[in-house]
């Protein structure tokens, strides 16, 4: 065995295991926020007397200071280190959910929301950047993501179940207050066990003008695509964010290329695998984030489910997604390229979606849903674990929590895209259908069926867009993404700030 070997295996941290579990557990919490607060937003917002106009601020509030920040959170857990910020980000996540849960009125509830998205912003980067670099061994590695994929690409419909039983049985407050003994065990468990390696952390002055660029840059983006949703793509506030986004985030790609320590490294994103995977999974996000949307109101408004029972109505995708990270990804990502796990992923998930444009009023659940959730719970499974396992291998450890942050940034804006995009669609086929049949509609009976056919007609529209959107991702994972499978042999990292680093896989091209 080579002294290399030799220092890599020494370097391999003995707690790591026992880490994993506290990790995920609080990338869990801040997936299941994501979801839970929109199941209870309909009694959150009877008992606080939130106006219909205001409403979305309760998502909205969270979205761009998650979305906005995510960038200076990564570089953060860089400067300060990981274990650091990830457990002063889940100690601040805790609180401001408290906040949330005590609320009296609007503003106390949209100030808790924010809150919670400034510190979601330092923790998910955080939790990905320690994965990355404890897990050092390619097949540990593979098992090592293939659990946190599956926690992020199930926690959204895990979610749904927890928040339409709370809401239901107990009060929409404890989706706000079930975060915090989340927090509390991940941060005990992180404070004790977790012992991030040395030599990792980035200590240069941060860069100030990056970050102001990026978060407004982000902040308007995210913005822009909330407020076509509610307002119309044309409309003049929507049209002036896109425009303002696309100056700053431009100027902040100019700043840094000039800057000696910049926010966001270049190399991080203009390397061509982690560029793949940061695209293709943006896009994948874009189509997931509206079929949750879809569904859930399909199955309630059309199906007339109770939120509990629509929560259990994800049950199939949760468990394909478990399956397909765990199982598929994690068994094969040792053994192929990983551009061959994404690509057939993500166009299983499109066969999955390619189901549900055949839904009706009347759609069997056993017949059309079950087996289209468990496809596009298996398809997104399988491309997930990859991507986010190869989204940060072979960077500099001292680079590996903006890597990290690049990633939870491509799902946070496409999941904005996705809900307004898609939603705009929807709603455009739904109004064009019943202007051309409620005409003809006799009686109060023969309209409100028209009115729902109308609806279905809407999901179905929008979801052959997200067909299509999963067959791109797919052909940019085929093609972007060239990296050979891992070698099992762990190698020390390389460059600057890394004399005393966690070693990385080898890549063979």
């Amino acid at each position: 065995m080579s002294a290399t070997a030799v220092k890599a295996r020494e370097a391999v941290d003995p707690g790591r295991w026992k880490a994993l579990v506290f990790i995920a557990l609080a990338q869990l919490m801040v997936v299941l926020d994501a979801t839970i607060v929109n199941i209870a937003l309909p009694s959150a917002q009877q008992d606080l007397g939130i106006s219909d106009g205001n409403r979305q601020w309760v998502v909205t509030a969270y979205a761009l200071a998650f979305g906005g920040l995510l960038l200076f959170g990564g570089r953060i857990a860089d400067l300060w280190g990981r274990k650091r910020a990830f457990v002063v980000g889940l100690a601040g996540f805790a609180a401001a959910s408290a906040l949330g849960g005590a609320a009296t009125n609007e503003a106390m509830m949209f100030g808790a929301r924010a809150l919670q998205g400034v510190f979601g912003a330092l923790l998910a980067p955080a939790a990905l950047s320690l994965l990355a670099v404890m897990f050092t061994d390619a097949k540990e590695r593979a098992k090592a993501f293939g659990i946190y994929g599956a926690i992020a690409g199930g926690g959204g419909a895990v979610g749904l179940i927890l928040g339409g039983f709370l809401t239901e049985y107990l009060d929409w407050r404890w989706t706000f207050y079930v975060n915090i003994p989340f927090a509390v065990v991940a941060a005990a468990g992180a404070w004790l066990v977790v012992r991030e390696p040395e030599g990792g952390r980035n200590r240069s002055t941060l860069d100030i003008p990056g970050v102001v660029l990026s978060t407004l840059g982000l902040v308007a983006l995210v913005y822009g695509f909330t407020r076509a949703e509610s307002e119309g793509w044309g409309e003049s506030v929507t049209v002036a964010m896109f425009v303002a986004s696309a100056v700053l985030l431009a100027a902040f790609v100019a700043v840094e290329a000039r800057v000696k320590a910049p926010l966001l490294p270049l190399r991080v994103i203009t390397e061509r695998n982690r560029g793949g995977v940061y695209l293709s999974l943006g896009l994948a996000i874009i189509a997931m984030f509206g079929l949750f949307l879809f569904l859930t109101y399909y199955l309630q408004v059309v199906k007339g489910y109770s939120p509990v029972r629509t929560g259990f109505a994800f049950l199939p995708m949760i468990a394909g997604m478990i399956t397909g990270s765990t199982q598929i990804g994690t068994r094969l990502m040792t053994r192929v390229a990983p551009r061959l796990l994404m690509g057939p992923g993500f166009l299983v998930a499109a066969l999955g979606m390619l189901l549900l444009t055949r839904m009706e009023i009347d759609s069997s659940y056993a017949a059309l849903l079950l087996p289209a959730m468990l496809l596009l719970g298996l398809g997104m499974g399988t491309a997930f674990m990859p991507a986010m396992s190869l989204s940060t291998q072979g960077v500099e450890p001292r680079d590996s929590g903006v890597a990290s942050a690049m990633v939870n940034t491509s799902q946070q804006v496409g999941g904005a895209i996705g809900t307004a995009l898609l939603n705009t669609i929807a709603a455009s086929a739904t109004a064009s259908y019943i202007e051309d049949h409620l005409a003809g509609a006799a009686g109060r009976s023969q309209q409100q069926l028209v009115q729902l056919q109308g609806q279905v007609q809407g999901y179905t529209s929008a979801i052959w867009f997200a067909v299509g959107i999963l067959v791109v991702a797919a052909a940019i994972a085929l093609t972007l993404v060239n990296a050979g499978r891992p070698d099992v042999t762990a190698v020390t990292g390389s460059g600057q700030g890394a004399e005393e680093a966690p070693a990385v896989p080898v890549v063979v091209h």
